[in-house]
């Protein structure tokens, strides 16, 4: 039994047609596109499992009933949910055994979520390290999501503050926008996170 893994659309869809996988694990949330819904059914009707990763879009959702709840509208369609602590998984079990529905107050939230997380945005799958001069930016060019939808402390730690300030350093080289599988060109954008960084860490203070 031979699964595949990607981030690339084009890649999921000619890897679903080729017959050669019985499983695909691809990005998948209540934030999808409709191309990426399309994926998904085209996994069921080809038999291939359709495994969802970033069901939390890689920890920026914090109500776990909104993608739980989306994600189950597809019966082929299974997530692995990425979990810190046990009330987590707790949280996730209680789920299990008493879906929740999608509700139009949801449904409200769905569409916040999009509007502020679409366009040019970072999903942190890292295929775009290592950089040169050890810019992290896999998390650097989403950090003002992070600080804003997660636990701040957790990126104004010395060594986040080091590595946010190695932004200054960028070569351009393009080497991160060459390996970007969504088409993102990080060096355009590292600079204004890094100037967002120095204003939060300024008002906040740091850790």
């Amino acid at each position: 039994h031979i699964g595949i893994t990607c981030h690339s659309i084009d890649s999921a869809f000619k890897a679903v047609e080729s017959g050669l996988f019985e499983t695909l694990q691809y990005p998948f949330n209540h934030l999808c596109t409709q191309r990426e819904i399309e994926l998904v059914n085209l996994c069921r009707e080809k038999n291939v499992g359709f495994i969802c990763m970033k069901g939390m879009f890689g920890g920026l959702i914090t109500n776990a009933r909104i993608p739980f709840a989306f994600i189950r509208q597809f019966e082929n369609a299974v997530p692995i949910w990425g979990v810190q602590r046990i009330s987590e998984i707790e949280e996730f079990l209680k789920y299990a055994e008493h879906p929740p529905e999608l509700t139009a107050e949801m449904q409200a939230e769905i569409e916040k979520d999009r509007a502020e997380l679409k366009g040019a945005f970072c999903r942190s799958c890292g295929y775009c390290m290592p950089c040169p001069v050890g810019i992290p930016i896999n998390n650097a060019n989403r950090m003002k999501e992070l600080l804003t939808r997660s636990p701040s402390r957790n990126w104004l730690t010395p060594q986040w503050q080091e590595g946010m300030e190695k932004i200054d350093q960028c070569i351009h080289c393009g080497q991160c926008a060459k390996r970007c599988p969504y088409g993102l060109k990080p060096y355009e954008t590292l600079p204004a996170q890094l100037k967002f960084y120095r204003e939060f860490v300024k008002e906040r203070g740091a850790e």
